[in-house]
């Protein structure tokens, strides 16, 4: 038996500032066929199941190109048909295969193609033709298009967010894709569109309960596999919105499973507008983080995260934090390579004048001009994502000094300390600050980009965590976007009952 496997993705905001060219790929993650790391990653997991699987039961996997790109503007044409066409010319090389196995993401847009995993996945099933099985793992941010299900025989969808289940996932679909070709099982997937659009936490309630019916669902006769698409909101293509996927088991199953679909999603429907915990705006979060006393609060800043496209270099809530004269505070990361390098240059230890921040759009505020002090510099910093590690390029850790006073304390005696990066990325875990030399225990306020990855990690430290409204590039009135070609109608731009 020989399987193929490769992965090709990343999240399109159409209302991104950042453009989004091929070295967008090689400058985040790019592994050339045989050269992934064994170690996961979010949108690789497939490869590295599958590669352990080959291991243990004696069968070939051929690997192909593996390639992400944070978040960010629709991608260039020539950038998405060359790695297409890379990708296609290694499954080409491998075949014959009795399988392929391929970690997407499900709302990769590029000029000329609303929907670049069911171009890829629909010419890969031309020239596999319909007896090899192809499977798919999505984020659940995908928008699981009419041609991804036409395509494949098995899509399997994150059921968390923060996406703390890629590699369970990964399992299942390698899984699932392993026992057709043994004809153990036969799948069929039925979909149904929940016509809605918004943000859904699955680690608060209502979501909790919802991702356990899921589960339950599983373990119902003939069901394989059962996820909920929640969609992307902040892309602009004619099939965005939440659907439900059911994978039954056999031609005869499909009645049931369309059924189990359908209910589901009147189900998921119910909870429309419950989902997403209230924003504060950001002067307001910090006043009442630091009312409540104690600490580490975790301040959220949803509207600059780069995960879903924003620029990561708003300076707004720690302009609120300096204003106040919060010294105790840390905040990260902020997406500056110049600044960076400038801390390198500098080196560990140093104090020099630094410009920060606010490089990209107006939404982000105005650049910070302090006095500063480097706690680290370090090349090719990572930090945790779940199982996986995650790059943040060159990076450096600053203490702000106040008044111009110096500093001889470790990261914590002075102003507040801010994680900059040459990367843009996320705050996913306690070691982006940790890691960076930044203690956290003696903090009153962190301040982290992001909407909800962080939270898994950073919720057993928090004394309590506080979404603000730094009025970002992100918004998350999501009827104020300026839609044109989403289906319509669709909850909340219409009252869909």
């Amino acid at each position: 038996m020989k399987l193929f496997a490769a992965s090709l993705a990343t999240e399109t905001n159409a209302y991104s500032p950042i453009p989004t060219d091929l070295n967008s790929f090689r400058d985040t993650l790019w592994f050339e066929g045989g050269s992934h790391p064994d170690h996961p990653t979010l949108m690789t997991a497939p490869l590295w199941v599958a590669r352990r699987r080959a291991q243990q039961e004696g069968w070939n996997l051929v690997e192909g190109l593996s390639a992400w790109a944070e978040p960010s503007a629709v991608v260039r044409r020539d950038a998405y048909e060359a790695m297409r066409d890379q990708i296609l010319a290694e499954l080409s090389a491998a075949l014959p295969v009795d399988g392929v196995v391929l970690g997407l993401h499900g709302a990769m847009v590029a000029d000329g193609y609303d929907d670049c995993e069911g171009d890829l996945l629909a010419r890969m099933r031309a020239m596999v033709g319909p007896d090899v099985v192809i499977a798919a793992e999505l984020d659940l941010h995908c928008h699981l298009t009419r041609a991804m299900t036409d395509a494949a025989d098995i899509l399997v969808i994150f059921k968390e967010y923060p996406h703390t289940d890629f590699v369970e996932r990964g399992e299942e679909v390698v899984d699932l894709c392993l026992r057709t070709i043994r004809h153990q099982i036969r799948p069929v997937m039925s979909v149904h569109d929940c016509r809605m659009i918004g943000l859904h936490l699955t680690n608060r309630a209502p979501m909790r309960g919802f991702v356990e019916s899921l589960f339950a669902a599983e373990r119902e006769p003939g069901i394989l596999s059962v996820s909920l698409a929640h969609g992307f909101p902040y892309a602009d293509v004619p099939e965005t919105g939440a659907k439900v996927l059911v994978v039954s088991d056999g031609e005869a199953s499909r009645p049931a499973g369309e059924a189990l679909a359908t209910r589901l999603g009147h189900g998921f429907f119910a909870l429309r507008g419950q989902t997403m915990p209230p924003l504060v705006a950001a002067g307001q979060a910090v006043d009442e983080a630091l009312a409540a006393g104690g600490g580490p609060w975790v301040l959220a800043d949803p509207t600059d995260n780069p995960g879903v496209g924003a620029p990561s270099d708003s300076t707004v809530l720690l302009r609120h934090l300096l204003e106040r004269g919060i010294a105790d505070a840390a905040v990260g990361p902020i997406w500056d390579p110049m600044a960076v390098a400038m801390c390198h240059a500098a080196g560990e230890g140093a104090e020099l004048a630094l410009r920060f921040g606010a490089k990209v759009a107006a939404a982000s505020g105005q650049p910070v001009d302090a006095r500063v002090r480097v706690i680290r510099a370090t090349a090719d910093a990572r930090q945790s994502f779940g199982k996986a590690r995650v790059a943040m390029g060159d990076a450096a850790a600053v203490e702000i000094l106040p008044d111009g006073r110096t500093d001889d304390g470790a990261g914590s005696g002075g102003g507040p300390a801010v994680v900059l990066t040459s990367f843009r990325c996320q705050g996913f875990s306690p070691d982006l600050f940790t890691g960076m030399g930044v203690t956290l225990a003696d903090r009153r306020v962190v301040v982290v980009k992001s909407t909800n990855h962080f939270s898994a990690a950073f919720a057993p430290i928090a004394k309590g965590i506080v979404y603000a409204d730094s009025g970002g590039v992100v918004t998350y009135d999501h009827a104020s976007l300026p839609y044109q070609r989403v289906p319509r109608p669709i909850w909340p731009l219409d009252p869909v009952n």
